[in-house]
């Protein structure tokens, strides 16, 4: 084992670098999200965010793995992104449950999105990638560390506090 550095005092030690890789996937996510809010067809809008959400799962798993050698079953993004960053398990629960959407999006079904949820899709990619920014930046977030949480959409209501009627 390699001896620790010694910092000088009241010096904090720096976080680990972010991956290029990771870095450039965040970039993307973040055009993509850009490119979604502009589309005014919500099969597109949705079907663009969903993409950028992927984008930002690809970036965590860029920063907190190494690939692995042989040959392995491919596994959903979502399902990884649980498993390497448990932190931001049920964001990848509430984007997995939308890829089914995203699919009949993108074959142009008519009634597969409403520009609701195309637009909260929206919204909440972008939270998605505001809270893995703040991840990155530390690299291993500590478990006491409270993140939002995705906003679900049904239902009447009455467990909502901010609820009004």
């Amino acid at each position: 084992m390699g001896a620790a550095r010694a910092l000088p005092a009241g010096q904090l030690p720096l976080p680990p670098a972010v991956p290029a890789a990771a870095v450039q996937l965040l970039d993307q996510a973040r055009r993509g999200l850009a490119e979604a809010a502009g589309c005014t067809d919500p099969r597109e809008r949705y079907a663009t965010a969903h993409l950028a959400a992927l984008r930002v799962a690809a970036a965590v798993l860029a920063a907190r793995t190494r690939p692995e050698s042989g040959s392995r079953r491919p596994r959903s993004a979502w399902v990884l992104l649980a498993q390497v960053a448990p932190e931001l398990g049920e964001w990848a629960t509430f984007f997995a449950a939308g890829a089914a959407k995203r699919a009949a999006a993108e074959a142009g079904l008519t009634r597969a999105v409403t520009d609701r949820e195309a637009d909260d899709l929206v919204r909440d990619v972008g939270a998605f990638l505001t809270v893995v920014d703040g991840c990155l930046g530390e690299m291993s977030a500590p478990e006491h560390v409270s993140y939002p949480r995705p906003r679900v959409v049904g239902g009447t209501g009455a467990h909502d506090p901010g609820f009004r009627r």
